[in-house]
């Protein structure tokens, strides 16, 4: 009971957090390490919810060691797991303390076991059937994947059909402001950035200033971005 209650509250203060934040960085790195120095780098930048994806045989271990370095240094983290595609794998993460969920596609075990642990999980959607369909599965948060392939004008099109629903492109947002403010103006509620903005190069050179920096630079964008 204590989880759900605690869950419960997670899900109301991310489902304001992520889309105050504007930005949603995701990211997976073997290297315990570097996945920590990043993780460092973001929350330095001001980030205060972040995407860890489960795409090795160390990422399981490696969010551990995140969800302790959360727990005692970077306080006001909220730390989530991306490309979940089933419900044990879910069950896995939240027994290790993950606040939220994210999925590559509409993944309905998932849905079950964060229903059950009254967890926030946000399912990837390509077709508006896939976005009713998560609706009815209780989703609030949608994200569209792969974004480049959708686009601005995909959401700009659908968007009044789904009022209640919260929306975040990810895959393919560039970071200049064109890409990002056209994004915006159709209605997102934030942006899911990877590769973009935590490079490969960047994670292979450990230059998490240059990550720090380039995280600085984009939210300040998306501030002027809304305003």
């Amino acid at each position: 009971m204590i989880s759900n209650v605690k869950y419960m509250n997670n899900k109301t203060t991310l489902l304001q957090l992520i889309p105050e934040q504007g930005i949603l960085p995701l990211y997976f790195n073997k290297d315990k390490e570097v996945t920590i120095e990043v993780l460092k780098a973001l929350y330095n930048a001001g980030v205060k919810a972040v995407e860890y994806t489960n795409r090795g045989e160390a990422a399981l271990e490696n969010f551990k060691a995140m969800r302790k370095i959360c727990d005692t240094e970077l306080k006001g983290m909220y730390l989530g797991i991306g490309t979940i595609k089933n419900g044990t794998m879910a069950q896995a993460f939240i027994d290790e303390g993950a606040d939220y969920l994210v999925c590559p596609g509409l993944v309905e075990s998932v849905a079950i076991v964060a229903d059950k642990n009254n967890m926030l999980w946000v399912p990837g959607c390509m077709t508006p059937s896939e976005i009713i369909k998560a609706e009815e599965l209780g989703a609030k948060f949608v994200k569209l994947f792969p974004g480049n392939i959708l686009g601005p004008g995909f959401l700009s099109a659908i968007k009044e059909l789904f009022p209640q629903l919260l929306f975040m492109p990810t895959g393919g947002v560039e970071l200049s402001k064109e890409n990002i403010s056209g994004w915006f103006k159709a209605g997102v509620a934030c942006v899911g950035m990877g590769s973009k903005l935590i490079s490969k190069p960047l994670m292979d050179a450990k230059d998490y200033k240059a990550i720090e920096s380039a995280t600085i630079e984009v939210l300040n964008l998306i501030r002027s971005i809304r305003s």
